[in-house]
């Protein structure tokens, strides 16, 4: 009877192990049999040859077979186990700082033992600590080099490898792409592929596997772009598959709201808005759903476009929304777009988080009933059960910031419905390998050039040490008529991060400037304060603005232009560049401060360096891109997009435009082998890649 229920509770207890298990499996996304199949190695371990002991290399990874000499555990500081081990050329020492009864037994005097590890110097000559052990006894040397995989805490290498064996045998890794595509990019086959990428044979070129230029990780790098190219491009042909209005005016355009719009903007639209324009109105007029990126760089005048399209919308019976990922930016583009469109008789509704609920219920049903014509908010325009009356048009601003189930949320509706046109904004520009790999589901337009007038921000970096110049520059500044933002990267004071609070900040720089009026800004601010101060500053009520980042997007105040960020070498490319657009808004010639803290460390010196060299925002993306990877530069964890496991669109360029041209193929040509690719790559993510 007790027999029974250990044996019971011995099950139950494997049973929950197994669910543990599976369970840091799934997070990792490890599911099925062909997950485990593409589950490549990080790098490999050689222990197909035998290193003579007098031959081993300090710092080398390398295998000696040996006989124990001797195996005590002692007390150096603490409780370790230190055997020796010699063969016929001389002796060596393997340490364990952590050890079982079970190493013990296996590494008795007399054993015959393999070890393999990292070979470092020891006080008493070579020694490895912690090498794995097993013994020499009739074992055969490996024909393959020894996978190393990425792993979740707790599930052991040695379970891993049997797993990723058993999906082997278990999948039929069949052929799908067709052999003439194979052989015109020169891949090889993909079974063997895979099989040389979990198992290389002992002559593999070790520096091509590691550095992914192997001819197996270029026909795996291939597919990847392949199935990505293919899922985007399936997304943009559901869309097209789904009706939407065609926004067009009906009668002469001198007389449309969005032709009176332009005649009363107090300015000329650039070449380049007027081509981005030209692209959107082509789009909007047709009776599939637009998909468009609208990209430019800070300042380019993306406003101008979204307002143009919420017009066209209008003007044919719709609604328009425009949805922003923080509040100041979303009233930013409610003041701009009201002060453009009210006089023609436009009715505008706000609606955000930090309203009262009677305001949100106001502006819900004036949704509703469609008297409100364009609709300017927050999340709150998905989260508050917004019901629109007739939804023409959404435009999202910051698109790389909200998540798939946001834009899905969107425009939502059920398949017989018109989905909206959707226009997206992005003050990040994107560089070319980017958009052809992430994008190719959008159409993308580019603002590429400033309004008239504008001149380049000039950069400096400047220590803190030097900070008093900085005030006396600030002093001299407001004395000839203009402002300044002063930007800390925290509201509090934080032990983990040493930077200067923005509070703190704020009473010092009063302190200093005591004739001067000194504002602040931060997010836990309630919104109407927030208001109230930013509408001080753009009426020249306050002479320097002290904020955190709330100020990174869409504050315009063309009479600021000096940019101080403190701590500068704590912000990301991207950020750096979006505070330095808040300035040069205006004819004067504007400055960017880079106050930094030293010593720097080599990657934000790096980062510094970019933003004092350029002030291109694509030279600027480039970098960001090669330093941060595609798919935090893109919001890409959070949006739901295909991303890259294997392929690097800045290594494999070539490899990229190689996968454009055979998705092209496929789908004319080979529409069954395509679906089937995508599968295998893609299979249960479909909502998310239309998004």
């Amino acid at each position: 009877m007790a027999a029974r229920t250990s044996r019971r509770a011995s099950a139950t207890a494997e049973a929950a192990q197994r669910a543990t298990v599976a369970s840091k499996l799934a997070r990792a996304g490890l599911k099925s049999d062909w997950d485990f199949v593409l589950h490549l190695p990080l790098r490999y371990e050689d222990e197909t040859r035998i290193t003579p002991i007098a031959d081993l290399a300090v710092g080398a990874e390398q295998q000696v077979e040996a006989e124990v000499v001797a195996a005590d555990v002692v007390y150096r500081g603490r409780r370790q186990l230190r055997v020796t081990v010699r063969d016929d050329s001389g002796e060596l020492v393997l340490r364990f700082l952590n050890f079982y009864p079970s190493q013990v037994r296996q590494m008795a005097v007399g054993a015959h033992v393999r070890a393999f590890g990292t070979v470092r110097a020891g006080l008493a000559g070579a020694e490895m600590v912690h090498p794995r052990v097993r013994s020499a006894s009739g074992e055969a040397l490996p024909r393959s080099l020894t996978p190393i995989y990425p792993a979740p805490e707790g599930v052991p290498q040695s379970w891993l490898r049997k797993r990723i064996e058993r999906a082997l045998r278990d999948v039929e890794i069949s052929e799908v792409l067709p052999a003439g595509l194979l052989a015109r990019h020169r891949l090889a086959p993909l079974r063997p592929s895979i099989g040389r990428l979990h198992r290389p044979p002992a002559d593999a070129d070790a520096s091509a596997l590691q550095e992914r230029n192997d001819a197996a990780w270029q026909r795996l790098k291939f597919d990847e772009l392949l199935a990505q190219q293919l899922a985007l491009r399936a997304a943009r042909a559901a869309r097209a598959q789904r009706p939407a209005h065609a926004l067009a005016p009906a009668g002469p355009l001198s007389r449309s709201l969005s032709g009176r719009l332009l005649a009363a903007l107090p300015f000329r639209l650039t070449a380049a808005q007027k081509r981005v324009w030209s692209e959107v109105e082509h789009d909007l007029a047709a009776a599939q759903p637009m998909h468009r990126l609208v990209q430019g760089d800070v300042g380019s005048g993306k406003t101008v476009i979204a307002a143009l399209a919420a017009a066209r919308a209008i003007e044919c019976g719709f609604q328009a929304a425009l949805m922003a990922p923080t509040e100041i930016l979303a009233e930013q583009h409610f003041l701009r777009i009201e002060h453009w469109l009210a006089p023609l008789g436009v009715h505008i509704e706000w609606l955000a988080g930090r309203m009262t609920p009677a305001a949100k219920r106001a502006a819900r049903q004036a949704i509703a009933a469609g008297t409100a014509q364009l609709i300017i908010g927050t999340h709150a325009l998905i989260q508050d059960a917004v019901d629109f009356s007739r939804l023409g048009l959404a435009i999202v601003d910051e698109q790389h910031r909200f998540g798939v189930v946001q834009r899905l949320a969107l425009r939502a509706g059920d398949a017989a419905m018109h989905l909206p046109h959707m226009l997206m904004l992005s003050a990040t520009p994107i560089p070319r390998s980017l958009a052809m790999s992430y994008l190719a589901d959008l159409d993308v337009s580019v603002i590429d050039e400033l309004p008239p007038g504008r001149r380049p921000v000039v950069t400096k970096m400047v220590s803190t040490r030097r900070r008093e110049e900085v005030m006396e520059r600030i002093r001299a500044d407001v004395a000839a008529g203009r402002q300044a933002y002063w930007v800390c990267p925290l509201i509090e004071e934080s032990d983990a991060i040493e930077a200067t609070a923005a509070t703190e900040t704020h009473h010092r720089i009063a302190e200093l400037l005591p004739d001067l009026r000194v504002g602040l800004l931060h997010g836990q601010l309630a919104a109407a304060e927030k208001t109230a101060v930013m509408e001080q500053f753009v009426q020249r009520k306050l002479d320097v603005l002290v904020a955190t980042t709330v100020v990174e997007v869409g504050v315009d105040v063309p009479n600021a232009t000096l940019m101080v960020i403190e701590h500068a070498e704590r912000f990301g490319l991207a950020q750096l560049h979006q505070l330095r657009g808040r300035v040069g808004r205006g004819a004067d010639q504007s400055y960017c401060i880079l106050l930094f803290e030293e010593p720097l460390t080599e990657p934000a010196r790096e980062r510094l360096k970019v933003i004092y060299e350029t002030n291109d925002g694509f030279e600027v993306a480039r970098r960001d891109l090669m330093m941060r990877g595609p798919g935090e530069f893109l919001g890409a964890r959070q949006s739901g997009a295909p991303l890259l496991r294997f392929a690097d669109l800045q290594l494999d360029a070539a490899l990229v435009e190689q996968a454009r041209t055979a998705a092209t193929e496929l789908l004319a040509q080979h529409p069954a082998e395509a679906r089937a690719h995508l599968r295998r790559w893609y299979e249960g993510r479909h909502d998310f890649l239309t998004a």
